[in-house]
């Protein structure tokens, strides 16, 4: 839409699911394009049912966060119930200090549960439906643990510890995001880490189809100077309401090459079926990078190993109410921006690092068919 702001509504008899993407507009004062943009979602979520922010995610520099938070909280008023976005740092792109706002919105006729970590801090909510029970962490991290890996393993515990609260495990998680601070100088640490955990908690180690929850890895910062924070996702209700894809489209399993993450899932949600695909990048069958130095033709593969993916979860392009574009710098963002072929999807492009030093370029969305 021209005014940045694009929604995709999914409904069913249950809930209505309102997945929001917001882009401001080059060249205009941070405080006004804030305050449009925080009060649409506003006006959007105050409709006849119940409505909750399930998750919601801030991007743009360190120095923006503040003034955003503010203009938030006056815009917002009843709708905010005190869990904090995840604000996530990234180079200033070409529109400006703020990258953009991410929301997923539940509406239906029960209310929200405000979740909170073992200090009493609001740090995600579930929602109840007729047709399942379903839980969204934000922002989870352990700044205190000590140097990056221990940091990462503190901030996996924490996470299972509040699943373990609402009597599940990690393998009620279809999805995670990994925002790692300097991601080039530890991305293997973090990996070792993850796997150890995963094969702590029975994940990994019973099976060739283990439940690895699709996932991001990427080079966004969280605010505040963690090393690492993660959000999720979890499915308390009914059990057995996720399907993994640990290899599709072009590649195998990550998992060959030290990673230990599902390519896609597909889970029950509030209104129907959602299909996470995996931070994707230009990534051969055997997983090497392909294309080193050549923006275009890395972009160019990712997005075809994009929709790969999506055609094998039984997708179309015309599903995805989510997109996150990451670029290794300003001329990949460039080279982006004015792509052939790129689909029309509800872009939020960023600048940071990707898991590789010779990775321009990585691409992740979230869909919800149709049919």
């Amino acid at each position: 839409m021209a005014d940045g702001v694009r929604t995709y509504t999914i409904k069913s008899p249950e809930a209505t699911e309102v997945f929001i993407s917001a882009v401001p507009r080059p060249g205009q004062p941070i405080d006004v394009e804030a305050r449009r943009i925080f009060q649409a979602i506003h006006d959007r979520l105050c409709g006849t049912k119940a409505a909750v922010i399930f998750q919601e995610r801030l991007f743009g520099t360190e120095a923006v966060m503040g003034p955003l938070l503010a203009v938030r909280g006056e815009c917002y008023g009843p709708i905010d119930d005190g869990v904090p976005p995840s604000l996530l740092v990234c180079a200033q792109p070409r529109i400006g200090p703020w990258a953009g706002v991410q929301v997923h919105a539940v509406e239906s006729d029960t209310q929200a549960e405000v979740i909170r970590d073992s200090q009493g801090c609001p740090c995600g909510r579930s929602v109840r439906t007729a047709r399942c029970h379903y839980l969204g962490l934000s922002a989870i991290a352990a700044p205190q643990a000590g140097d990056a890996q221990h940091q990462a393993r503190a901030m996996f515990e924490q996470a299972h510890a509040i699943l373990k609260s609402k009597g599940v495990s990690f393998l009620a998680v279809p999805r995670t995001w990994l925002w790692l601070r300097d991601i080039t100088d530890w991305y293997s640490r973090f990996n070792h880490e993850r796997t150890a955990f995963f094969m702590e908690c029975g994940i990994l180690g019973k099976s060739e189809l283990s439940p690895m929850p699709a996932s991001t890895g990427i080079g966004l910062c969280p605010a505040g100077g963690a090393a690492c924070a993660m959000d999720l996702t979890a499915v308390l209700k009914p059990a057995k309401a996720i399907e993994y894809l640990q290899a599709a489209g072009r590649q195998r399993s990550a998992y060959e090459y030290g990673s230990a993450f599902s390519r896609a899932s597909r889970a029950v949600t509030p209104a129907g079926r959602t299909v996470f695909v995996s931070g994707t990048a230009s990534i051969d069958h055997d997983g090497r990078t392909l294309h080193t130095g050549d923006p275009i033709r890395q972009i160019t593969t990712t997005l075809d190993n994009v929709l790969a993916v999506l055609a094998d979860m039984d997708c179309h392009a015309a599903d995805v109410v989510q997109a996150m574009a990451y670029c290794k710098a300003p001329e990949v963002e460039a080279a982006f921006e004015t792509a052939r072929g790129r689909p029309d999807w509800p872009w939020i492009t960023m600048i940071c690092d990707v898991c590789r030093p010779e990775l321009l370029f990585e691409v992740e969305v979230t869909a919800v068919p149709r049919g």
